[in-house]
């Protein structure tokens, strides 16, 4: 049965960066009010910033020093948390039908349960593409959740104690890691693993040798690493990570994951211990069957300038599940994370405004340009250029400074610029009393 309604209900699905930042900023604005009720319903149970989600995988990111959680979020906010996965919508009726979640142990810990909405905003994200390609299901680890990364963590030190451990030679492709998909993900875990792998060898693990017992490979099926981004900003990340160690195939499509490796169209074949895939995202499929909505060929749903989805006007979708139109440009608007944070930010003005009745105004993306860090060893950038200027290209100390200031912007529109402040501080002291690298 659906649960008690208030006078207008917001219902907002999925907790990433732009629908933690929109039930944040409603909840600080209408949570106390008693006329509009915010809910939002995600499935996990706290929340890490996406981008960041490589340098956990890596281990030169303690998840638990950054992770929010969602029960806590809610209560200093003013919203409701509801666990769940969104698995239907009945726009008829205006309910959210979610699936009941397990613990660990397979108990129930909610049932399926249905929500009703007056406004429904999707914002669940995106997941790994694999492209029909066989094997990558079963033997490639994806870096789309912060369970992925500590997952593939665990794997990757777990394999180079094996190594140390075991009676004989460390064997070729024992210690192998192929990175499927050298966008930003891809490239900026490869050039972290480079080091971090080393520290993590450091701590006593002296039968293994870096230099000759570990291969890190970042595969791409383009003609360029990072693709998506300026020329550029790929020549310059490719010559960083070359000069590392990193070996890089550009133009190399995957045919298939093993256990053992990796197969190429060219029948090639890459022994590899570890597999990465983070070659393509797509929306969840579940959005293409959405009572009716439009979705495109990878799920996305289609909205207008407005945000609203294109045959519900009470339905809104947001960030990378959207497929999000620029009036005047060709494409759609890109799925970044500056994307999220200004429709999560336009929203919050719809809501006042859809509230008032009043007309509501067309997203405009605003590009300020791409970032990428490539561990502690440099940080590359462009910047928009304004007004019909040339874009700039930036790198060293301040473009990492403003790679971090994007962060600085997710925590301070979920805490504020206190809290954000302070949380800074307590980091950087605790990372003075551990080790550099993640090791369990």
């Amino acid at each position: 049965m659906p649960e008690e309604v208030a006078s207008h209900e917001i219902v907002v699905v999925g907790g990433g960066a732009a629908g933690l930042e929109l039930v944040t900023q409603l909840g600080n604005h209408y949570g106390t009010n008693g006329r509009v009720r915010v809910t939002l319903i995600e499935k996990n149970r706290t929340h890490i910033w996406k981008p960041m989600i490589h340098a956990v995988a890596a281990g030169s990111l303690n998840p638990g020093e950054h992770e929010l959680n969602y029960l806590a979020q809610a209560h200093w906010h003013h919203f409701r948390y509801r666990i769940g996965e969104m698995v239907g919508l009945d726009r008829a009726q205006q309910l959210v039908n979610t699936a009941g979640s397990l613990d660990e142990e397979g108990r129930e810990v909610t049932p399926a349960r249905s929500f009703h909405y007056d406004t429904l905003i999707i914002a669940v994200g995106s997941v790994t593409n694999d492209f029909g390609t066989p094997g990558v299901a079963e033997h490639a680890v994806p870096l789309e959740t912060l369970d992925q990364a500590v997952r593939f963590n665990k794997r990757l030190v777990n394999a180079c104690i094996r190594a140390h451990a075991q009676p004989g030679d460390v064997q070729p492709g024992q210690l192998y890691v192929a990175i499927i998909g050298a966008g930003a993900t891809g490239t900026e875990l490869a050039a972290d693993l480079h080091q971090t792998v080393r520290d993590v060898l450091a701590f006593g693990l002296d039968r293994v040798h870096a230099e000759r017992d570990v291969r890190i490979v970042l595969i791409e099926a383009a003609d360029r690493i990072l693709p998506a981004l300026p020329p550029r900003i790929s020549t310059a990340a490719l010559e960083l990570i070359q000069h590392l160690g990193v070996e890089v195939r550009t133009g190399a499509r995957v045919t298939e994951v093993t256990a053992d490796g990796v197969f190429f169209a060219d029948g090639s074949f890459l022994p590899s211990e570890l597999v990465v895939w983070a070659a393509g995202v797509k929306a969840p499929e579940f959005l293409a069957h959405l009572d009716g909505l439009e979705a495109n060929r990878i799920n996305q749903l289609l909205v207008r300038p407005t945000l609203q989805t294109t045959l519900d006007d009470r339905i809104f979708a947001i960030g990378d599940c959207a497929d999000c139109p620029r009036p005047g440009l060709a494409g759609s608007v890109p799925p970044r994370a500056q994307a999220a944070h200004q429709q999560a930010a336009h929203l919050v003005r719809q809501v006042r405004l859809m509230l008032e009745q009043k007309p509501l105004e067309p997203y405009i993306y605003r590009d300020y340009g791409s970032l990428v860090t490539l561990g502690q060893h440099a940080t590359l950038g462009v910047l928009a250029g304004m007004a019909g200027q040339k874009s700039l290209f930036i790198e060293g100390f301040i473009a990492r400074q403003m790679y971090r200031s994007l962060y600085k912007m997710h925590q301070m529109a979920l805490h504020g610029v206190v809290k954000t402040l302070v949380g800074s501080f307590a980091r950087s002291v605790a990372r003075n009393t551990a080790p550099r690298v993640k090791l369990h």
